[in-house]
């Protein structure tokens, strides 16, 4: 069975493309969308979070949002900014910031196969954000937040994106956190046929980011008795493993559960081998952690064993300083839930760390090793979910470049 789709997407007129795009919905809070927002009318985070739009007193969550991303999603529609292909396309689709470049192809992929395990996730959901997410598609009727999926290294769908992206696009975007978004459309018939094909013989996708809307859009796909056929398949784009950039996803603590500094590194010595540091410590692999208390950086490098275990899941970093240090010192046992923890992605860089414990809001950090996609693959492959918060991905998608219209 084919494992992705074309779609006829909704996407802006080649003149509204660097006014439209927007960061995804979940990458900045509503007080930064409003100010992102507040001189750019036709930008989409007016449809991702039109929360922007209503008093300040409205819930993100509140029916009022979604109508009001519905009728700004129409606007634009109806203004001639957003336009529909009329036959089913891929589109190829790069990201480049700096020197990092990954270019990948937007498709549809199907509910069934999500269910089916051959797109596999390695997260939780939290219900709520399910919810938001279902209500916001059915709202819109369309899906407008692409699942970012991942592959293991294929030379002949890579070479087909390759070929296929020498011409000229038909987006050269700008985003304002300098990444250059650039959009082909591939609607030759024989091209999209050797595609399928292509991604066809490959046993399974896994999910990096998009887990709420994956799950949100088969939630949407059972409520319409699987008798929408565009909505049986959810809005996804596909990138290699090799071309993926993981960034770190460090942790803050509030407290130290009642120990002084000092006890406190001591008691961390007696489990991990720990040397003081004069300067921020960037874990350089594996199995090495930075840590950040008192006002003195420290190198911690886990034990060998910890390293060995056979279960994938096990190993992650993220649950070895859990399970050997968080737990068991800091007294947090449930990670996901605990108020006195936090996740802050590396993108804002090791000096936000050392910032906010210095400044008393928090007592400890830990700067973390990116976990690799080999690891994430390995946990996915068992059918075990990753701990909270493992991976952030950069550059991020945008959100408004191509949507998916679901049926009526």
């Amino acid at each position: 069975m084919p494992l992705i789709r074309p779609f006829r997407g909704l996407r802006p007129a080649v003149e509204s493309a660097q006014r439209i795009i927007a960061p995804p919905y979940d990458v900045l809070t509503t007080k930064e969308a409003r100010a992102v927002a507040a001189d750019a009318p036709d930008n989409f985070l007016h449809v991702s979070k039109p929360e922007i739009d209503l008093p300040e007193d409205v819930s993100a969550y509140d029916p009022m949002v979604y109508a009001k991303g519905a009728e700004n999603f129409q606007r634009l529609i109806h203004d001639g900014l957003l336009r529909q292909d009329a036959l089913p396309c891929f589109y190829l689709y790069r990201l480049q910031r700096a020197a990092h470049v990954q270019t990948g192809i937007v498709v549809t992929v199907a509910v069934a196969d999500y269910e089916a395990n051959r797109i596999r996730k390695h997260e939780l959901t939290r219900p709520d954000k399910e919810d938001d997410r279902v209500h916001h598609m059915e709202a819109l009727n369309a899906q407008t937040g692409p699942v970012l999926l991942v592959y293991p290294d294929d030379r002949h769908a890579q070479h087909l994106i390759a070929k296929h992206s020498e011409a000229a696009p038909v987006y050269d975007a700008l985003a304002l956190d300098d990444v250059k978004h650039t959009l082909w459309v591939v609607d030759d018939a024989e091209v999209m046929a050797a595609a399928s094909r292509t991604f066809a013989e490959m046993p399974a996708f896994y999910i990096a980011d998009g887990h709420h809307r994956s799950a949100a859009a088969a939630r949407v796909a059972a409520r319409r008795d699987h008798q929408d056929e565009a909505a049986n398949h959810f809005l996804a784009v596909l990138f290699p493993v090799s071309e993926i950039q993981i960034l770190d996803y460090n942790r803050l603590i509030k407290d130290l559960n009642g120990l002084l500094p000092k006890v406190f590194v001591d008691q961390v010595a007696r489990r991990f081998s720990v040397s003081e540091q004069d300067r921020p410590v960037r874990p350089a692999a594996t199995g090495e952690f930075g840590m950040y208390v008192a006002g003195r950086w420290y190198h911690l490098r886990a034990a060998d064993e910890w390293l060995q275990e056979d279960d994938p899941f096990m190993r992650l970093d993220i649950s070895i300083l859990s399970d050997y240090l968080i737990k068991p010192l800091l007294g947090i046992e449930d990670v996901r839930r605990d108020p006195r923890i936090e996740s802050v992605g590396g993108v804002r860089g090791l000096g936000e760390l050392q910032r906010r414990v210095d400044s008393g809001e928090m007592a400890v950090a830990f700067s973390i090793h990116p976990t690799p996609l080999s690891a994430l693959i390995a946990v996915a492959d068992a059918g075990e979910i990753m701990p909270p918060k493992s991976t952030w991905f950069e550059p991020k998608l945008a959100d408004g470049l191509v949507s998916h219209v679901l049926g009526t």
